[in-house]
């Protein structure tokens, strides 16, 4: 079943929300010195994107099964790599 138009740009603004709380739960969780609104959607979240530790991953993994009751388990850490690939996990389980 093809999705309308109406229903297309319906999901990519809800999937641009998502993303601009995550950018904003990310900061303010792990009380990064940085502004939201710069944070690419293809950032990664390791190595030379946000330069995230062990420790921030336990703790963003907590900050979103808080927010979106969604967990990321061992297995889901690919969907840590990027900001993208976080919010493709957490909308595909809500």
């Amino acid at each position: 079943m093809a999705l309308t138009l109406a229903e297309t740009a319906a999901a990519a603004q809800a999937r641009q929300d998502v993303c601009a709380e995550v950018k904003t739960l990310l900061v303010e969780r792990l009380t990064l010195d940085v502004d939201p609104a710069v944070i690419g959607d293809d950032q990664p979240l390791f190595g030379r994107g946000l330069e995230l530790d062990s420790i921030d991953t336990l703790e963003l993994a907590m900050a979103v099964e808080e927010k979106y009751g969604v967990m990321i388990t061992d297995d889901d850490t690919d969907s840590l790599l990027s900001l993208n690939r976080l919010v493709d996990h957490v909308q595909a389980n809500r």
